[in-house]
């Protein structure tokens, strides 16, 4: 069933996540004193003021209500709404028109942006009225609240709430074709230990009452104004906070999705002193029969003192140095222009605000990430919090070239090689030094070698990290490090990215260049590391250690292929994967040839993997657990509640957009390779894959593979492969954050893009296996299982253990046309853009299984060049990560 979907300029999706949306009531003019006496004395301007602090405040949807005897309530109805309008930052949110007049709530409707909420309609005027105004709001296009009231009245009792919920759902849905989803109930929230016998089970029969909506009417939600439940203890507002909190937690777990609670009057429920939360929750569920008078006595304990207010904004009252750092810590951007104009005006230099407060402050920052005392969101926050300031300093800072003079500020450069696209990593370790008081030049992807020469000397860096995701690029980063050498650079060179290793760097990267050359495992290690190779204490040493350490392991390394054993490839083709093919005949696809689809991104949420998603934030677990983690468990939640929320935006204002294109073919196994025919004439050929076998010397029994083996070797067989992409159109968007410096959502968006590329290419196997090729109709498999890999068949990618050689993508964009079909380019190093896609192969035969092809030798490169029609030189470089032997050993330079 679909979700409530509400909008302001935003759009705001009811899903599973959400946990609970918080009405704002502060506009509200029969909730809030201020607010009426703004509106009543026509200070509409105040008034707005009072709605921005609403949704500052935390409020995802703004309750307005002008019901006041004094006042023209469809008039300053109108006039406010038109006000709201004008706010880009108030009208976001959706808006919930209330009122007690239905002339008031016509007036409303007519005016709010989007999708808003009535509040509200009942039954107590008879059915008539109740399906006239249903059917008003239904053309208007809203949702709305329906209230547990009858013509007999209020629903005071758990049995009243079924009774009147029942039966207006019933009307709603049957008569008025109302759309379930956008039906909110309001079960009356009643005032408890108000020592009325009658009141004792006000809050126990609401969860009930709340319970049971959401097991027996299909679709609707339910709200509620919390603030009533606390009504006996108005003027002590720790019972009250106590009180509310407790409410709010297990109306929750029963069901309740929304409602109006004030922020400032809301106490976290596990810091609720253990004694008052029994004495609480004894009155919300009627444990005792002298509960009210418990919570009574103990009240008297616990009068307000007025303390809690002035310790949330405390810190306002600190030093503006104090200030920016508390900013920056907490990631608070609401202040953070006021506070950087303070310190300019005081230090009477914006170079010095940014290297005075705001970099103590960043330091902060870093010391905390280094201490495992913040996580990688928090400080991907912190960074956006410096970008806004810095931003706003710019304007004032004098020449580059004078501002340079006067910079103490470490300066490194970060570029992603030459034909590659990935760069979420190399973003992180951006923000992750800047956090420690680095200058960050980001040259972006695809950076040519000279270019990367180029800027670091004109720029004067004092370090350059080289990042990639493919393994071409290791190739590349050899390139860079030459070209450095050969033009007389000595700047620290760090390695970093998905493909490379210690062990590369030290065989391949290091011996071409004689600065100091290391390999950062992770942007948490990227801040020791260049500070050694920079420090005018450490550096030399630091150089003399690493060329050391590099060198043992290259020894360790050569040794290590020295006793190695190896089979010949003729041997290795000798010791296939055995499997009877005596009797078996391939499963014929029900569509031969190709296939283009555009995929629905509501449908490949449900396929994401997202313990991925948390590693690429540096958050260790496996999902759902890693949520429950008691070291990173909290801000686990934290990112997962914002990536689904911006999921939410994504699919709903259309971010993105994903496609796919897949291909199954009759083939022909000729050795290790597969020759693709036409669908429909298996005369006419029209590719060719080229696979690799495992060389090593296996135990007995234990096969040397390749994907090869899992073809027929005598009769027609069948392959597919594929493309997808959830990546088109994502460069606008990633504008709109770059221009704001908004690192954290540049980064979330990236990593959200990339999982539903996997989630694609996920859903698209399951489709193929179920329907396209069919030879597994009846699986039925949860998203766990599919993420263990219990289906029957594989999808090995080019670049990845089984075929690490990324060449081969080239003839599966040839047979796809990939880029005409799903908008797929290849860069000159295979990598492909978008950047969140996923290409690959699909074999069915139920014997397949993945697994990694490990070092070859002289023999089979040969071999795979002779069949691919390249040169041997070609081959090497192709498989270069994969060769046991070195095929033109580079002269080490000398160590200086």
């Amino acid at each position: 069933m679909d979700n409530l979907k509400l909008s302001g300029l935003e759009p705001l999706v009811f899903t599973p996540n959400l946990n609970f949306v918080n009405i704002g009531e502060r506009t509200n003019i029969t909730g809030s004193k201020k607010f009426a006496r703004l509106i009543l004395n026509g200070q509409y301007d105040e008034a707005l003021e009072v709605a921005l602090d609403q949704v500052r405040g935390g409020a995802q949807v703004l309750d307005v209500c002008m019901d006041e005897g004094m006042l023209d309530g469809e008039a300053a109805m109108v006039r406010f709404l038109n006000l709201i309008a004008s706010e880009p930052e108030i009208s976001r949110i959706p808006i919930m028109v209330d009122s007690s007049k239905w002339s008031i709530i016509l007036a409303g409707l007519k005016c709010i942006q989007g999708k808003g909420i009535v509040n509200s309609i009942s039954l107590k005027n008879g059915e008539e009225e109740f399906i006239s105004q249903a059917k008003t709001i239904k053309k208007f296009g809203a949702a709305v609240v329906v209230m547990a009231f009858d013509e007999k009245g209020q629903a005071d009792t758990y049995d009243r709430r079924v009774e009147i919920c029942e039966r207006s759902y019933r009307i709603l849905v049957d008569q008025v074709k109302f759309n379930p989803q956008d039906i909110i109930f309001d079960p009356n929230i009643f005032p408890v230990a108000t020592g009325m016998e009658e009141h004792r089970r006000n809050a126990l029969d609401f969860f009930l009452g709340t319970k049971w909506i959401k097991e027996n009417l299909p679709g609707a939600k339910v709200s509620g104004g919390v603030s009533n439940v606390s009504f006996s203890f108005r003027g002590n507002n720790p019972v009250r906070e106590a009180m509310h909190a407790a409410f709010l937690y297990h109306a929750i777990h029963h069901g309740m999705d929304m409602g109006i609670v004030n922020p400032t009057m809301l106490e976290v429920y596990d810091d609720i002193p253990k004694d008052l939360l029994e004495r609480v929750e004894d009155v919300l569920f009627d444990r005792r029969d002298d509960a009210t008078e418990r919570l009574l006595d103990f009240a008297e304990t616990v009068k307000s003192s007025g303390k809690k207010e002035a310790v949330s904004e405390a810190w306002r009252n600190e030093p503006v140095s104090k200030r920016i750092e508390h900013a920056l810590v907490k990631g608070v951007l609401d202040f953070i222009v006021e506070d950087t104009e303070e310190a300019r005006l005081e230090l009477e230099n914006p170079l010095k605000v940014i290297e005075g407060p705001l970099m103590d402050g960043m330091n902060v920052v870093g010391d905390l990430f280094g201490e495992g005392k913040m996580f990688l969101p928090q400080v991907v926050k912190s960074a956006r919090v410096m970008k806004k300031a810095v931003a706003y300093l710019e304007p004032f800072m004098p020449l580059p070239e004078e501002g340079q003079e006067g910079s103490n500020l470490k300066k490194i450069l970060l570029a992603t090689v030459k034909g590659d696209v990935h760069d979420i990593g190399k973003n992180i370790v951006g923000v992750v030094l800047a956090c420690n008081s680095y200058q960050i030049i980001d040259l972006g992807v695809m950076v040519d070698a000279q270019v990367i020469i180029d800027e670091a000397i004109k720029n004067k860096v004092d370090i350059i990290g080289l990042s990639g995701l493919i393994t071409p690029s290791l190739d590349e980063m050899v390139n860079v490090a030459s070209e450095m050498e050969r033009q007389g650079l000595k700047i620290p060179l760090l390695i970093g990215g998905a493909t490379t290793s210690r062990i590369h760097t030290a065989v391949k990267i290091d011996p071409v260049y004689s600065g100091t050359v290391v390999h950062v495992t992770d942007a948490s290690k990227s801040v020791p590391i260049a500070g050694e190779a920079i420090s005018e204490e450490t550096k030399a040493s630091y150089h003399l250690q690493i060329k050391e350490t590099y060198q043992k392991l290259r020894e360790e390394h050569e040794a290590k292929q020295a006793v190695k054993q190896m089979v010949s490839y003729l041997e290795a083709k000798g010791n296939p994967v055995e499997i009877e093919w005596e009797g078996y005949e391939p499963a014929v696809p029900e569509v031969l040839g190709r296939q283009v689809l555009d995929l629905d991104l509501d449908v490949l949420r449900k396929y994401i993997d997202w313990t991925p998603f948390f590693q690429t934030w540096m958050l260790s677990g496996k999902y759902p657990k890693i949520l429950e983690d008691e070291v990173v468990g909290n801000e686990a939640k934290k990112l997962f509640a914002d990536a689904n929320t911006m999921l939410d935006r994504i699919i709903s204002e259309k971010w993105l957009e994903a496609k796919a294109v897949f291909g199954l073919y009759p083939v022909k196994r000729t050795e290790d390779d597969a020759e693709v025919f036409e669908p429909n004439d298996e005369n006419i050929q029209i590719g060719k894959f080229h696979f690799l076998r495992q060389q090593g010397k296996k135990g007995k029994g234990v096969p040397n593979r390749s994907l090869a083996d899992y073809l027929h070797p005598d009769k027609t067989d069948y392959l597919g492969c594929f493309a997808v992409t959830a990546g088109l159109n994502m460069e606008a968007k990633l504008a709109e954050f770059q221009k704001i410096g908004d690192d954290y959502n540049d980064i979330l968006f990236k990593a959200l893009a990339d999982r539903l590329a996997e989630a694609a290419a996920e859903y698209l196997h399951e489709k193929v296996r179920k329907e396209d090729w069919g030879y597994a109709k009846n699986e039925s498999l949860k998203n766990d299982s599919l993420i263990r890999e219990e289906y029957a068949g594989i999808r090995p990618a080019p670049g990845y253990p089984a075929c690490p050689e990324h060449s081969e993508k080239e003839m599966i964009s040839e047979l796809l046309d990939m880029e005409n079909t799903a908008g797929i380019k290849l860069t000159s190093s295979y990598a492909m853009i978008p950047t969140s896609s996923v290409s690959g192969f699909f074999f069915g035969h139920p014997e397949s299984k993945y697994f990694g092809l490990g070092k070859i030798a002289e023999d089979q490169v040969a071999s795979y060049a002779e069949r691919k029609g390249i040169t041997l030189e070609k081959a090497e470089r192709l498989l270069s990560p994969n060769l046991a032997y070195q095929p033109n050993k580079s002269k080490e330079v000398e160590n200086s």
